[in-house]
């Protein structure tokens, strides 16, 4: 298998990069996120590749990022979604951002993606939730900021409970620290 491309970029375009290495140009397909940080023509590039073999052909994906690559293999993990859905997924933010919105529950920022449907986006929080774990650390810094609800809520989630469950959890709970709310919360699901 290809891991890497390093060599000079000799075409961009908005699906695809092309990169010269030892007289051989690779043709890679690369999302929104991943072109911003395609030099321009010239310049030299380092991508992280993945090949995919079909009965049509091979093809190489690539990523600006080891993160960026990780999460287009969990993505094509998941029921209906091949590599170009993965591809237009990953053109809609920074992997960090769409690793939130998967252990948040987001399912609106995958239906926003041309070519997802609500089954299918739902379908992704479901599959890879557990497999991502919870949100970035600097994302439960950030919320530790917040609300008390707000960070309850996470807790919750974190616990297994999907968005919803952990809202209507919340509506019956009392309490004025995160602590105290998620108690509430637990006492309330029993």
């Amino acid at each position: 298998m290809i891991a890497s491309v390093d060599g000079a970029v000799t075409v961009r375009r908005t699906d695809h990069v092309v990169i010269e290495c030892a007289g051989v140009g690779y043709r890679l397909a690369v999302s929104a996120e991943t072109l911003r940080a395609v030099p321009a023509a010239g310049k030299q590039t380092l991508l992280h590749t993945h090949l995919v073999l079909r009965d049509d052909g091979m093809h190489l994906y690539g990523f600006a990022t080891e993160a960026e690559r990780q999460l287009f293999l969990l993505l094509i993990s998941v029921q209906g979604v091949g590599p170009k859905v993965a591809l237009a997924v990953l053109s809609a933010g920074a992997p960090r951002d769409l690793l939130r919105a998967i252990a948040g529950g987001d399912a609106a920022r995958f239906q926003a993606v041309p070519g997802i449907g609500k089954r299918t986006a739902e379908r992704i929080i479901v599959e890879l939730r557990e497999k991502v774990g919870a949100a970035p650390a600097d994302a439960t810094a950030r919320s530790r900021s917040d609300d008390p609800r707000t960070v309850a809520r996470e807790g919750l989630v974190g616990l297994g409970f999907s968005v919803p469950e952990a809202d209507d959890l919340l509506d019956q709970a009392r309490g004025e620290t995160p602590e105290a709310l998620i108690s509430g919360a637990l006492r309330a699901a029993r």
